[in-house]
């Protein structure tokens, strides 16, 4: 007899774009969620900030996790390092080693304790093809893994409901759940307005064009 999953998510929120879309649609299923924050040196605290706005914009509960790199690695992580105006081919400067590996850790300990069905990430492979840990096999590998380590009797699902959208699609979907597009950041910059530059500013921009409609960030 399979064991019954419990309608609480724990849901990861950067305060992007696409987790934004992954929190309200975890919600349109029936989801209670509990929402997961991390403040882990990120280059700018402009997207944990949104994320709270996020949150609270969708009466969900919330905890900010803050742990630190003391090691950097990435452009996210070190202010040394410069955020690359263009897109290049393989892994991208703003790649942090590991980052999904730690955070959906955490996530698995959150929800064991509170017996949560699932765990929900807005993860998506098509645009960010040059993070490793974001791609499907990945995600297949780490769910094997889960089942193995832990010791809750209850079933905890890992779902990556965009892993196979396109970020026009993401925002359409968006649009049809009502997601607050105007209190999400997706800039690895912190400013009143987008940088316009980075290959996150350029894949949000391409996104809001295909999918007929204007990013209420640029309109303001």
């Amino acid at each position: 007899m399979k064991s019954k999953i419990s309608k609480t998510a724990v849901v990861l929120l950067s305060g992007g774009l696409d987790s934004a879309v992954v929190l309200c649609l975890a919600q349109a299923q029936g989801y209670q969620c509990q929402v997961l924050i991390f403040d882990y040196g990120q280059r700018h605290k402009q997207e944990v900030a949104c994320a709270v706005k996020i949150t609270k914009a969708s009466g969900c509960a919330y905890r900010i996790l803050k742990i630190n790199f003391p090691w950097k690695g990435s452009a996210l992580l070190d202010q040394k390092i410069k955020i690359p105006k263009k897109i290049t081919p393989g892994v991208p400067a703003t790649y942090v080693p590991a980052r999904n590996i730690m955070f959906l850790s955490f996530a698995l300990s959150w929800a064991e304790v509170i017996k949560a069905g699932a765990i929900f990430i807005g993860a998506h492979a098509q645009d960010y093809s040059g993070y490793p840990d974001c791609r499907p096999e990945f995600f297949k590998a780490f769910v094997k893994m889960a089942k193995v380590g832990l010791a809750a009797k209850h079933r905890i699902q890992i779902l990556a409901p965009l892993l196979n959208k396109n970020k026009a699609q993401i925002i359409g979907l968006g649009r049809e759940l009502g997601v607050p597009f105007n209190l999400t950041w997706s800039c690895y910059r912190a400013g009143k307005k987008p940088c316009g530059e980075c290959d996150s500013c350029h894949y949000r921009a391409k996104g809001f064009k295909e999918a007929g409609l204007i990013d209420p960030l640029i309109k303001r």
